[in-house]
């Protein structure tokens, strides 16, 4: 049970956990506090074999404000500042076995972005803002970068991370930052439409398929297509390749696919 002081909320039905951050006094910035519950939220829907996928939400009118600057400012006088745990969170989300889907219902800022981009699908409102404003305070995106450049052009990052400019949900999704951009009546149809996608899949499979996603091409392509054919085979020949196969052909729910409440 999810503690009433808890800066992370979390709820599970139907295969999917929602880990949603609640701190919206401070705008969900990446405090300490919070990113230490996000991780271990994240572990312990990894842990659980009856969850399939994870949604990150939020409560309050902002996604996630980026790092807690209050916080930032007091880690000052020990000449250390509590970036290295933003990078475990982008690495927990990233690597994490489970699709993880973001849901964003309003602005998102700076590390949020990271967060957003390391998220395997991400959903916003159309009105919803995004901005990379770390030039504007007098630093980089730097850790964030390892998410979100892959994400984006060239061109896109260049404007993006140079001028501070804030744009809309159209125009992350039109750059990649995000899967899709709906009225914001119809986000949570458009994420549980998702997440109802995600649960059919196979737990082994989806880990799979999300190790193929973060793969680098190499540069022999006969050896990296014989490396992948041995892989496929042996998916084929798993317990769950076989029962996917059979299920397929009984047309009938695989035994993965969590039953109707």
């Amino acid at each position: 049970m999810t503690s009433p002081d808890a800066l992370v909320r979390v709820a599970t039905a139907r295969g999917v956990t929602t880990l949603t951050l609640d701190s919206p006094h401070n705008r969900n910035a990446l405090s300490t506090p919070l990113m230490t519950e996000l991780l271990a939220g994240l572990a312990d829907a990894v842990a659980d074999d009856a969850v399939r996928a994870i949604v990150l939400d939020h409560t309050g009118p902002v996604f996630c404000s980026g790092a807690d600057l209050k916080e930032t400012a007091a880690a000052y006088a020990s000449g250390t500042v509590p970036a290295g745990m933003l990078g475990d969170v982008l690495v927990a989300v990233r690597e994490c076995p489970k699709p993880v889907v973001a849901k964003i219902a309003g602005p998102a800022r700076a590390g949020g972005l990271g967060l957003i981009a390391a998220a395997d699908l991400a959903v916003c409102a159309q009105e919803a803002t995004f901005a990379f404003t770390e030039v504007r305070i007098g630093v980089i995106p730097a850790v964030i970068s390892a998410t979100v450049l892959p994400r984006l052009g060239q061109r896109a990052a260049a404007e993006l991370y140079l001028t501070g400019d804030t744009f809309d949900g159209r125009r992350a999704a039109e750059i990649g930052l995000v899967t899709a951009a709906v009225p914001g009546d119809e986000l949570d149809a458009a994420v549980g439409r998702y997440c109802a996608s995600l649960v059919k899949g196979a737990p082994g499979a989806l880990a799979g398929a999300k190790e193929l996603l973060r793969r680098s091409a190499g540069t022999d392509l006969r050896a990296e297509i014989g490396e992948l054919a041995a892989l496929s085979t042996g998916y084929f020949l798993s317990d769950e390749g076989r029962e996917g196969v059979l299920a397929f052909r009984e047309k009938r729910p695989a035994a993965w696919v969590p039953a109707e409440e």
